[in-house]
């Protein structure tokens, strides 16, 4: 093992920015679990089907994959488990297959073996939000034999933090009568479920068609209350029977505890998708990288996945890792290929990434978010107002520094990036993947948390409505005999995109931050606060039937 290959670093620097510091060399006896990811034998050749069959106008658009074909681009060659077969016997570890696609396995071993093997030193970590340690290290080399068979190892310099949770602000708990529609004697108007049809055209009919669901995922114990769910659609959806609920599905010791003081808002934020089966995935897991990885896992193994997922969580995309950004990432583009529409919300900071901390306003160089940054994910951005719509100073957006420009995208970044004068201050990836992608209203939503009525805003409340726009429009596709949506971006970019309400006001300067800190624009077309806009129903239908 003589010859290594860098797999990923991260800096000191990083990880301290990221709010982590070293405690020292990890116990040369303490045991370490760790996550391999297999180089799969065709991610490029998945690349190339994916693009057929989302481009609209192509021979192949929307003939979504099995998820056995779907494996035969994922899975690793027999020369790749072959390498790592021998490595593992050679040095007395027993690897266990923990994905369908068979492209993840586990090692367990002390830290002084991994230390050797991987050449590096493991390090005990702690963050002022953290009650438990972590074991880490800055760098990660590949002995000789698996370089070329080996993508990433986990956990390893991934530094995410804690509370990745995109979450909504509570401005105030009310107990007054529930507004009929946008209720103008708030400045931006509160946002509820027939605020919204109206304000986007989406109808009130059920959806009936077999084989569509919504799945909403939750990480670091956000549960869904049913006793909300109720209350809520009697205060703000009396067309729907309040015994309607949703489908619970757990992973890695997830729970939904429904004692109201550990009340979260997603059971009413899945109340706009009428008629459509909800399944809500309570996910645990040690850390939120490993519990993306495992919700993508888990997907892939189900023979019916759901149509349509939203995730109102998301981190600094440096938090991550470029290997492990692009493996996870790739996980998506399988779950795409299967015809599931994947939304993020896309952070709460603006240009500004995961942080909420007024020191960093002065900070010109701007951190974009992940998953938000991914090509093969749609991330939705916030708005606020009425006549007209703006963004809000929150809504996250920008450029990847791992991603680059995604095909579909070309021509609308460069069109925004005409717009951004010479000597402007701002320091970002000009040729990375931009990103929001779509827009709506993000700001002053009704909901029922722990029993009583309140407000709450943020990107976590735009997702979960942009997602059951898709839901319903999945429904008129299923009815009318064609395939779902699935993969988004391409269609948006192309002939959805004259299907938007193109917002031309607002600055993503964050939350915190003034107005005067530098950030984005919003621009006629495309731009990385809004992306396209707020979705016209009536249009997007039309354009997803044509």
């Amino acid at each position: 093992m003589a010859f290594r290959k860098l797999l990923s670093a991260l800096s000191l620097v990083a990880a301290t920015y990221a709010g982590f510091v070293s405690q020292g060399a990890a116990p040369a006896d303490d045991m370490l679990t760790l996550r391999v990811a297999l180089t799969s034998n065709n991610v490029a050749g998945l690349t190339e089907k994916l693009t057929s069959l989302s481009i609209p106008g192509s021979s192949e658009f929307r003939q979504w994959l099995s998820m056995e074909e779907v494996k035969s681009f994922i899975q690793p060659s027999l020369e790749t488990t072959s390498a790592f077969s021998a490595f593992a016997s050679a040095n007395g570890l027993t690897p266990t297959v923990i994905s369908p696609n068979c492209d993840w396995v586990s090692i367990t071993l002390p830290v002084s073996q991994a230390n050797e093997l991987f050449a590096t030193q493991f390090e005990v970590f702690t963050h002022p939000d953290m009650t438990k340690t972590i074991t880490r290290t800055l760098s990660v080399s590949l002995p000789s034999e698996l370089v070329g068979h080996v993508d990433v190892i986990h956990p390893t310099t991934e530094f995410v933090r804690p509370n990745t949770r995109l979450a909504p602000t509570n401005l105030s708990l009310d107990k007054r009568t529930v507004a009929a529609s946008c209720n103008s004697s708030l400045p931006t108007g509160v946002i509820t479920p027939t605020c919204l049809q109206e304000l986007y055209g989406i109808p009130t009919t059920p959806a009936t068609a077999k084989g569509n669901s919504l799945l909403v995922t939750a990480y670091e114990d956000e549960f869904a209350q049913t006793a909300d769910l109720a209350e809520f659609l009697k205060l703000l959806r009396p067309d729907i029977p309040s015994n309607t609920t949703f489908t619970l599905l757990t992973l890695d010791g997830g729970l939904n505890t429904q004692n109201p003081a550990d009340a979260g808002s997603e059971a009413s934020r899945s109340g706009l998708a009428t008629g459509v089966p909800i399944q809500f995935l309570s996910v645990g897991g040690e850390d939120f990288a490993t519990s993306l990885l495992d919700t993508t896992t888990f997907l892939d193994g189900i023979e019916e996945p759901p149509t349509v997922m939203t995730t109102s969580y998301g981190d600094d995309e440096s938090s991550f890792g470029s290997s492990m950004a692009i493996k996870i990432c790739n996980g998506y583009m399988a779950l795409g290929s299967r015809g599931i529409s994947v939304m993020f919300s896309s952070g709460d900071g603006g240009v500004r990434g995961h942080h909420d901390n007024a020191s960093v306003c002065d900070d010109t160089t701007f951190i974009p978010d992940f998953p938000s940054s991914c090509p093969f994910i749609t991330a939705v951005g916030s708005l606020q107002g009425f006549a007209p719509e703006k963004a809000i100073n929150f809504t996250g957006g920008g450029f990847s520094n791992v991603f680059s420009t995604a095909f579909y995208q070309t021509a609308a970044v460069a069109g925004f990036l005409e717009t951004i004068p010479s000597d402007f201050p701002g320091t970002f990836n000009s040729s990375g993947r931009g990103y929001p992608d779509a827009s709506v209203q993000g700001w002053n939503f009704e909901v029922v948390v722990g029993g009583e009525t309140a407000l709450i805003g943020g990107t976590s409340a735009s997702s979960p409505t942009f997602a059951s726009v898709i839901a319903l429009i999945n429904d008129q596709l299923i009815t009318a005999g064609k395939p779902v949506l699935g993969f988004l971006n391409p269609f948006i970019y192309s002939t959805g995109s004259k299907a938007f309400t193109d917002i031309t006001i607002g600055h993503n300067s964050g939350f915190v931050c003034p107005a005067s800190s530098v950030a984005f624009d919003a621009a006629v077309g495309w731009d990385p606060l809004t992306g396209f806009g707020s979705p016209v129903f009536s249009e997007l239908l039309a354009a997803a039937l044509a």
